[in-house]
């Protein structure tokens, strides 16, 4: 069929994808159409577009097809929201969130007194807010102001729209590239994944190609070198040998332009947009390119470390004449601890090597060996300061060691756009710093981190090397171990082995060990803390854990089911993926549609639930990994009451893509945390992540009880894995060369 085009207002939104904006509508058009209108007069409306709401106006560009199932649909390929003119779309258009302060209620308010002119009432003569009842006269003045600054963000909303960009989406283009936001994304759409945070080259890509762009353009090339960079990134590499970036770029981009690609790469390394070394990978020199960021950063570590390990301190010259052994003996008496002859080892390594790692399991005295460097660091009556990667890791090192503690970025003064304020020209005044979670910093963090040190202070990372490595790009804790290991780099590394905090009742330690050593876990059910549920199929596996969080282990243990159990997934997808179980549990521990909800991005946020933050949020100090449970909705102001950590956080509605549910969390956003009870599902259908080291991670995060639910088999096949995916990064060959 040719292609036509229809008008008309959501009425029903009957499926919408999250994930690729697929949506199944039905609209009432303009007119009836006869031979295609249901009874009530709605047509449905299916295709591939940003996501509506109910009473929006919109015209649609595409073809009627006829559905062998549900009978003649129009296919949508453009859509293009439109200023409505109706009052119930004046409405929702207005309720939408796009202006602070005018939530539903409020539009209600405003669309009934003002009717089908409100649109031109407010943009002439805003100030007329002050006649509509019910709105405070305190709140005025700041609406006036907000509606006079939203016009330019009105019409790039509805540009940005009719390409498939959300309103949430667009509303924050607009707040990044402002009143050019129209002419430079014409120009080249590709800006949006540059400089807009939180879109990808994927979504700037649907832009593009509906904007026209061929998908051989040298414009999409080049973005697309830049996306399988950071593509890479995401799997931890931090530079790419240069026949798989082109490799990998082309798979994304579905292209075969090799000597495109190539001379578009020739033409960015020339340019300095990116950056190409020989490194070894596998003991062979391999050309690998880089973005400009992680070559600056992986270098930097490299020379930073180089210079600590040989400039003298305050520590040094305090210690050089220590008796050690009545140093030592004096400190555990003190302190009423008993330390190990390999704790003191680590304990003296740490105060007379300038860089040094203290690194073990569960139960190995990592926490009581850290305390006594703190001992005697104070006995010392020198400075220090204790770090972690993120907020629940840094309180539980504040809980440990009973000293003041704090994630990173806060301790070295990080803000947005603007960086570290503690850096080289104004250094971290202490003269001892101490990181513990160590294996979840990733190169960016880490350059942050000795960027603000002066060379003269000592650095101790404290981590589990055996969990998973971090999120981030590059294998900072492990690099350095194998280069001190090698005997070419001169840093400290302490491996605790020795099993200190064990009950005979309890398995969680023993089993932690076992399958770090590639040895099945105890599955016998015969401790206090480590139980496991067989069930072969993916949904009755749901089912069932859905089962243990909500009544059994309330029943039999007391534990709150959404205040002291996690659920962990090794997988998002699946019937029991994070994904799925997140749903269920929401439904079973929060399913009340009696309390206010509000639908956000294809999510409902309900008061009630159970959010995770998913982004270091320095304005409102939340950052990632932090847990919070939704107390109120404020559909006038259009924010939700988030309380996090004893606080209470106003969410602006745009803010809820910084968040998911965290009924179910997978093992990655588990680390640095420790919860009462961890509940896993483990099944074959997850081998693609079943390795010993994801197993490991999450069982460790238990601090009383473990249940696994699943296969014996899969649990198998987790320990037997120990292969771990290579990251290609060179700091470990620039350390020992």
């Amino acid at each position: 069929m040719e292609e036509e085009f229809i008008v008309g207002t959501v009425e029903r939104i009957t499926f919408y994808n999250e994930e690729n904006g697929y949506s199944v509508l039905k609209i009432m058009p303009e007119k009836r159409i006869s031979g295609i209108s249901a009874r009530d007069g709605t047509v449905t409306v299916v295709g591939t577009m940003p996501e509506l709401g109910v009473g929006e106006e919109v015209k649609f560009i595409g073809s009627w097809i006829e559905d062998p199932k549900y009978g003649t649909q129009f296919r949508a390929e453009m859509v293009s929201p439109i200023v409505p003119t109706s009052i119930e779309g004046l409405k929702r258009y207005l309720g939408s969130g796009f202006v602070k302060g005018i939530g539903p209620r409020r539009a209600e308010m405003i669309v009934d007194h003002f009717g089908k002119k409100t649109l031109d009432v407010l943009n002439t003569q805003p100030e007329r807010l002050r006649e509509v009842p019910g709105i405070p006269a305190s709140k005025v003045d700041a609406l006036i102001e907000e509606w006079k600054n939203s016009i330019g963000a009105r019409d790039a909303m509805i540009f940005l729209q009719t390409y498939g960009v959300t309103s949430l989406m667009a509303k924050r283009i607009y707040q990044t590239l402002g009143a050019g936001t129209i002419p430079r994304v014409k120009a080249d759409p590709y800006i949006l994944a540059d400089e807009v945070m939180g879109i990808g080259f994927m979504r700037a890509d649907q832009i593009a190609q509906r904007m026209g762009l061929a998908v051989n353009s040298p414009e999409r090339l080049r973005a697309g070198l830049f996306y399988a960079l950071n593509h890479l990134a995401l799997d931890g590499h931090v530079c790419a040998p240069r026949h798989l970036l082109i490799k990998t770029a082309q798979e994304l981009l579905g292209v075969d332009e090799t000597s495109a690609i190539t001379g578009i790469l020739e033409r960015e390394i020339r340019d300095e947009n990116l950056h190409t070394e020989v490194i070894s990978i596998n003991r062979m020199l391999t050309e690998c390119v880089y973005l400009p960021m992680y070559h600056r950063s992986e270098r930097a570590v490299s020379e930073y470390l180089k210079r600590m390990v040989v400039m003298p301190s305050i520590i040094l010259e305090k210690t050089s004449k220590l008796n050690w052994e009545t140093f030592l003996s004096q400190l555990a008496k003190n302190n009423a601890v008993s330390l190990s002859p390999q704790q003191q080892g680590a304990v003296k390594l740490a105060l007379t090597s300038k860089v040094s790692i203290l690194t073990g399991g569960p139960g190995t005295g990592k926490t009581t060996t850290l305390r006594m460097v703190i001992h005697a660091l104070e006995a010392l009556e020198c400075k220090y300061a204790l770090a972690s990667p993120t907020g629940r890791a840094a309180k539980r090192l504040a809980e440990a060691t009973g000293r003041e503690a704090q994630t990173i970025h806060r301790l070295f003064k990080f803000k947005p756009g603007e960086g570290y304020h503690i850096n080289q020209d104004n250094p971290l005044q202490v003269d001892m710093l101490i990181i513990d979670e160590a294996s979840m910093i990733d190169l960016l963090l880490f350059y942050g981190v000795l960027g603000g040190l002066s060379p003269t202070t000592h650095l101790m990372l404290v981590g589990d090397v055996d969990q998973l490595p971090s999120v981030g790009a590059g294998n900072v804790l492990n690099d350095i171990i194998t280069a001190s290991e090698k005997g070419k780099f001169p840093i400290a590394v302490t491996r605790l082995k020795t099993i200190f905090r064990q009950d005979k009742d309890s398995h969680i330690i023993v089993n932690a060990h076992r399958i770090n050593q590639g040895d099945i876990p105890f599955l016998d059910n015969q401790s206090t803390d480590f139980y496991f549920f067989g069930e072969d199929d993916p949904v009755q596996c749901a089912e069932l854990i859905v089962d243990i969080v909500q009544n059994r282990i309330p029943t039999k243990f007391g534990y709150d089911p959404l205040t002291d159990v996690q659920v962990i997934a090794p997988m998002y997808r699946g019937a029991a993926g994070v994904l799925a179980l997140n749903k269920a549990l929401q439904s079973a521990l929060n399913g009340s549609h009696r309390k206010r909800e509000k639908m956000i991005g294809g999510r409902t946020f309900r008061v009630g639930d159970k959010v995770m933050q998913t982004k270091n949020n320095y304005d409102f100090e939340v950052f990632n990994g932090d847990i919070g449970y939704i107390r109120d909705i404020d559909f006038d102001d259009n924010f939700m009451e988030i309380s996090m950590d004893k606080r209470i956080i106003e969410y602006e509605f745009a803010m809820a893509e910084e968040l998911i549910h965290a009924y179910c969390i997978s093992t990655h956003r588990s680390q640095g945390s420790e919860y009462p009870v961890v509940v896993m599902p483990i099944l074959t259908q997850h081998y693609m992540m079943l390795q010993r080291n994801l197993l490991y991670t999450a069982i460790t995060r238990a601090k009383e009880i473990v249940v696994l639910v699943g296969m014996r088999q899969a649990v198998a096949m987790a320990v037997r894995n120990n292969k771990v995916a290579e990251r290609f990064t060179g700091l470990l060959g620039r350390l020992i060369t």
